[in-house]
């Protein structure tokens, strides 16, 4: 038989994950010369395009524009949509390797790591994940409450989810009615009390994670004042050195624009966000009705790690702030998938560049991951196209070196039928593209992007389906 990937025998490949990764992935396979090839991306959500829909804040609409790029792959002839289809639940993998050449799975990074202190399982303790998630529609997450009478608010974190979440809960009604936020979100924050935000960092001003842009619209926000004490922005001696022993222009471009903040950026705003630095909280206190009430948080001190690595290291310096409500934003973790050796230290599918291997460092032929389920969660969108195609250009070179899966049959027919009478309700692109005509129009009568479906019941009623 010729080779997997030839005119006379295509490739047959399943993506498990609609978002930035997998259709990068998608996209390397139909530009590469001479291969023949059918993908089928499958997604748990009636909804493709992963955290571009259910991450991205909804004030940042032209990073949203990279769907047009989906767009464009997934009208490729030989492209498959399966959505509202869950891996481990409708399908497994030895499911897939009936019907496939090679599976890649680019399923994120899809819980959030804890901060591992007492009372952080205490009512009014949340993690960003649920409220990104919440005020952007993801089914999952829609009934979900947030008790935004509270005054006071702490963000555990300076990452860009911190940035997002403080910059969503200071934006006043009017700056985000023009945005794809949801209706129930708009209509709590609409109602929100809060009055100060805090955003809490365990290292200095020169560690923070957020990038610029995101920084600098914390200066721009109409009626909340960004607000950074002087003492502790001032560099420590090692931040100090280190920046002029290698300089670098991000940082002092982001020290820039905190430094405007000192004092506050616009005083006598409705609503104040604070940044502060080098502390890390200790204990989340209960208050009279069970629910948080306040943080408990030790100064830090910076020192000089091995490896050249500026760490922090605990004082004997301790406050305590009055906060009812509390997110943490430190990070995400990948959750293992049924199948596939995980690294749980490291929240990721054990892989070697993109190929999946077991504990002994052996191949897993035929099974690939990309995105943060290969890599952690780390970079932005544009970071999977890379690392996706680093993943696929392996798998073409197991295609023709004869490493894949040896499927019972890889015609279109029966596998449309064998999803379909796994998961009844199955999504294609078309009805995908159904579903956001309706949200587009929606939003055209109320001068905004689209209105979003955060149900599967409503996608399926836009589509005339029980």
């Amino acid at each position: 038989m010729s080779t997997v990937g030839s005119e006379s025998n295509p490739a047959r490949i399943a993506i498990i994950g609609a978002g930035p990764a997998g259709f990068y992935a998608a996209e390397r396979f139909f530009r590469t010369a001479d291969l023949h090839v059918f993908v089928d991306v499958y997604d748990r959500l009636p909804t493709p395009h992963g955290l571009v829909r259910a991450g991205v804040a909804p004030d940042h609409e032209k990073i949203k524009n990279v769907t047009r790029v989906f767009d464009k792959t997934a009208s490729n002839p030989d492209f498959r949509f399966f959505g509202n289809v869950e891996y481990g639940s409708h399908v497994s993998l030895d499911d897939l390797k009936r019907f496939y050449h090679q599976v890649y799975f680019s399923t994120g990074a899809q819980v959030d790591r804890r901060l591992g202190i007492p009372g952080e399982n205490l009512p009014r303790s949340h993690s960003a994940t649920e409220f990104v998630a919440w005020y952007n529609g993801h089914p999952d997450y829609r009934d979900l409450e947030f008790d935004l009478s509270q005054e006071q608010v702490a963000i555990i974190g300076m990452g860009n989810v911190a940035v997002d979440v403080a910059r969503i809960l200071a934006k006043t009604v009017d700056e985000l009615a023009g945005t794809d936020i949801t209706d129930y979100a708009l209509e709590a924050l609409a109602e929100s009390k809060v009055k100060d935000i805090f955003m809490i960092g365990r290292r200095g001003p020169a560690q923070t994670a957020f990038t610029t842009p995101e920084i600098k619209e914390m200066g721009e926000l109409a009626d909340a004042s960004t607000v950074v004490l002087a003492d502790e922005f001032e560099l420590d001696p090692v931040s100090a050195a280190a920046l002029e022993e290698s300089p670098d222009r991000m940082t002092s471009k982001k020290l820039e624009i905190m430094a405007a903040f000192v004092g506050g950026s616009l005083p006598g705003a409705k609503r104040n966000c604070h940044l502060r630095f080098l502390l890390s909280p200790t204990e989340l206190i209960a208050g009279n009705d069970g629910g948080v009430s306040s943080m408990r948080l030790v100064r830090n001190r910076l020192e000089l790690q091995d490896g050249g690595r500026i760490g922090c290291t605990p004082t004997e310096t301790e406050i305590e702030l009055p906060v009812g409500l509390v997110f943490r934003s430190v990070g995400y973790r990948g959750v293992a998938l049924p199948g596939l050796p995980f690294n749980d230290s490291w929240g990721v599918v054990r892989n070697e560049f993109g190929r999946v291997v077991d504990d002994s460092g052996n191949t897993c032929v035929g099974c690939y991951v990309g995105g943060w389920i290969k890599r952690g969660p780390t970079g932005v969108i544009g970071t999977n196209k890379p690392d996706a195609f680093e993943t696929v250009d392996l798998m073409i070179e197991d295609l023709s070196a004869g490493k894949h899966f040896d499927p019972e049959s890889t015609d279109s027919e029966s596998i449309q039928s064998f999803v379909h009478d796994r998961q009844p309700h199955l999504i294609s692109y078309d009805d995908w593209l159904q579903i956001d005509a309706a949200e587009r129009t929606a939003g055209e009568s109320r001068d905004r992007p689209r209105v979003k479906f955060t149900s599967v019941e409503e996608m399926l009623e836009v589509l005339e389906r029980d």
